[in-house]
């Protein structure tokens, strides 16, 4: 990838927030401003109710200072609900570029899963909780010091020696914690994965018995996890016990000197009663922060990985809207390396397909087959050449867009939880006339109806309510659905029954009929009844291709006893 230059989405968004975090760093200043309240009405009682007897005053100043706590709770409460609506204003701005980040990054091969979309709600959870506000309060410390130093230096040298003495502790909490905090993060991660994985493949775990291997393999990450947050807890624990030691012992040793300034005739005994309030608010946030570093320390971490998945898969300007293609489809010396390798599946493929005509892509397996379906569809791209819908690379039209033309079914079909009419109109709200449609160009209509609810059958996570040549053929109908011009069907007929084949059959000559452009990977020689040209990939090359009543007589022809006798 070349530099990144552009903003992400994270940072575009956190830009976007400055305005209402700007808001909530004003509330934070006149927070702290009226937490004065407390220790001022304190030294006016001391200094001047008790010394004159006057109830008006007291009642007055009792008056004035319940006003200003009133507030200050009000401010409080208007904080917490800004910071929540800040949170969850992240949440929806981030959440679609986030998860096309994810998508983006499994199509690269990258094991990213939901972890992104936790991250996400790591941060907003971070946002809006109590664990934010020691952060916000603690870079006020500074102007209860400075009004402690009015009442008397000695007083203000105390507290600005204890501030620097807790937020050294904070500090060395961060360098203390950071390193394990970041390990048990990564290890956590993985293994959340491979549960994941378990989980996606449980049928094979519990019929093979692999449940024992696999829980020895978890529970071995998950006690590496455990280790890395006992050491972090650990040292944190010391720090915060510390952190908790200094602060009470200077709140005696400033009352201490309070007491000595007041017998001394240099202080009020007010000034001693607000000194070590005013002492205990400075120090608390600081204290309390690093009580709550786990959850800031996990609040960035989530913030870096969001920033390096959205730097590594950016968002993509709007292409221009082409026309409706006619399924005109052009491969040029198309060459394709396989991820963190060196291995080429395609090695200058080339071909032509009119609109309208059905191409079969045929040879052994590993030949490179999968890979060229997912190039034409654009999933990937490719490491050098070009694939064109209409003359227009596959990669420059608008994706949604795209989709709109061109319908896929792959190897391993995937349904989404919801009902058979969500997964054929493509989760979108379409008008039943479309689904149907659908459903009757790919010969399933029939086998819907008999489903329990028909259309609205609810087939559960990943189709589980299906059986797989049913999940097939759904797919099938998925990838008809909107009448597409351009149809890639990988494998189609892997789990379909001689009546399911059948069905398939009628479709593809449905779909040829209606001038749709059909590439189809085929083993089965029943499937090459409409097909116009053949396309033969060896190890990745493109070793024959042409019309069908050509090329699979060469396909189908014996071998010379010369070539068998020299396999042999």
């Amino acid at each position: 990838m070349g530099e990144h230059t552009q903003p992400t989405a994270l940072e575009g968004a956190l830009r976007e927030a400055r305005r209402g975090l700007a808001v909530v760093a004003a509330l934070s200043l006149f927070l702290n401003l009226l937490v004065l309240v407390s220790p001022l009405y304190m030294l006016q009682v001391f200094d001047r109710v008790l010394a004159s007897g006057h109830v008006e005053t007291l009642v007055a100043l009792t008056l004035v200072a319940g006003f200003a706590l009133l507030v200050l709770g009000l401010l409080e409460v208007i904080r917490g609900r800004l910071l929540l609506r800040i949170g969850g204003w992240l949440d929806r701005t981030l959440s679609g570029p986030v998860l096309a980040a994810s998508l983006a990054g499994a199509l690269a091969g990258r094991a990213i899963g939901a972890q992104a979309l936790r991250d996400l709600a790591q941060l907003r959870g971070f946002l809006g909780s109590q664990g934010i506000a020691p952060i916000l309060d603690a870079p006020w410390t500074p102007l209860f010091v400075v009004v402690i130093w009015l009442l008397h230096p000695w007083l203000g040298g105390l507290a600005l020696v204890s501030a620097t003495l807790l937020f050294a502790l904070a500090l060395g909490n961060e360098l203390a914690t950071r390193s394990p905090l970041k390990a048990a993060s990564e290890v956590g991660i993985a293994a959340q994965r491979q549960s994941e994985t378990a989980l996606r493949n449980a049928e094979v775990v519990h019929a093979m018995g692999m449940l024992p291997a696999l829980l020895q393999r978890w529970h071995a990450d998950n006690d590496r996890v455990l280790g890395h947050q006992a050491l972090a807890g650990d040292r944190a624990a010391l720090i915060v016990g510390a952190s908790k030691f200094l602060r009470l012992f200077v709140q005696i040793l400033i009352l201490g000197l309070g007491a000595f300034l007041v017998l001394d005739g240099e202080l009020t005994a007010g000034g001693m009663i607000a000194g070590s309030i005013l002492l205990g608010r400075a120090l608390a946030p600081v204290e309390q922060a690093i009580a709550a570093w786990k959850s800031l320390v996990a609040a960035r971490a989530s913030h870096a990985r969001l920033q390096e998945l959205l730097r590594r898969h950016p968002e993509t300007p709007a292409a221009i809207r082409l026309p409706q293609p006619e399924g005109r489809v052009s491969v040029d010396e198309l060459v394709f390396k396989a991820p963190d390798s060196d291995r080429l599946i395609l090695k200058a493929v080339a071909f032509e397909l009119p609109a309208g005509e059905v191409l079969a892509v045929v040879g052994p397996s590993a030949s490179g087959k999968s890979t060229l379906c997912r190039l034409i569809t654009g999933i990937w791209p490719p490491t050098s050449g070009h694939v064109r819908l209409d003359g227009a690379e596959v990669h420059g039209w608008e994706r949604s867009d795209f989709g709109r033309h061109v319908g896929y079914l792959p190897q391993d079909v995937e349904l989404f939880a919801g009902t058979v009419r969500d997964n054929i109109a493509r989760l979108a709200d379409a008008p039943d006339e479309m689904v149907i449609g659908a459903a009757r160009l790919a010969g399933v209509h029939e086998m819907i109806l008999r489903l329990p609810a028909g259309y609205a059958t609810e087939i559960g996570p990943q189709g589980a309510a299906l059986s797989g040549g049913q999940r097939q053929r759904i797919g099938l109908a998925r990838a008809m659905f909107g009448e597409p011009r351009l149809v890639v069907l990988d494998e189609p007929s892997a789990s379909l029954d001689g009546a399911g084949e059948a069905a398939l059959v009628d479709a593809i000559g449905r779909l040829k009929a209606c001038g749709t452009t059909v590439i189809l990977v085929a083993h089965r020689p029943s499937l090459l009844v409409h097909v116009d040209r053949l396309l033969v990939l060896r190890d990745g090359t493109s070793t024959l291709f042409g019309p069908r009543d050509q090329i699979l007589p060469q396909l189908t022809a014996p071998r010379p006893a010369r070539a068998v006798a020299a396999a042999s």
